[in-house]
């Protein structure tokens, strides 16, 4: 179980891939690449500025899913947290130093 100290450390870690695109993995889906570059780059800057987490999205307070529209299209993103392998889930997803990011985004409909 992980404690309240630990979450808002997960929160700024996810807040920091989401926003910066460093500290971990993008993945960006067959829909998404399909929509070409300029699309992308206005999803991914929608996605950095997302701030709307609240208890309905965000039940953990990890920053970690979100959906919104952008570059016309209503899309979705996840950061999942993997150990260094990236084959199981991270021992301890606040350690940056045993934990792999991986920033997954798609169009809703796709998921």
């Amino acid at each position: 179980m992980t404690n309240i100290l630990d979450v808002g450390r997960i929160a700024a870690l996810n807040d920091i891939l989401r926003r910066s695109l460093s500290g971990g993995t993008i993945v960006l889906t067959a829909g998404i690449v399909a929509l070409g570059r300029e699309r992308q780059q206005m999803i991914l800057d929608a996605i950095a500025a997302f701030d709307r987490f609240d208890a309905d999205n965000d039940p953990h307070g990890e920053h970690d899913v979100g959906a919104l529209e952008a570059g016309g299209e209503r899309v979705m993103f996840k950061i999942d947290c993997f150990d260094r392998s990236g084959r199981f889930a991270s021992p301890d997803p606040a350690d940056a130093s045993v934990t792999t990011r991986v920033l997954t985004v798609m169009l809703a409909g796709e998921y």
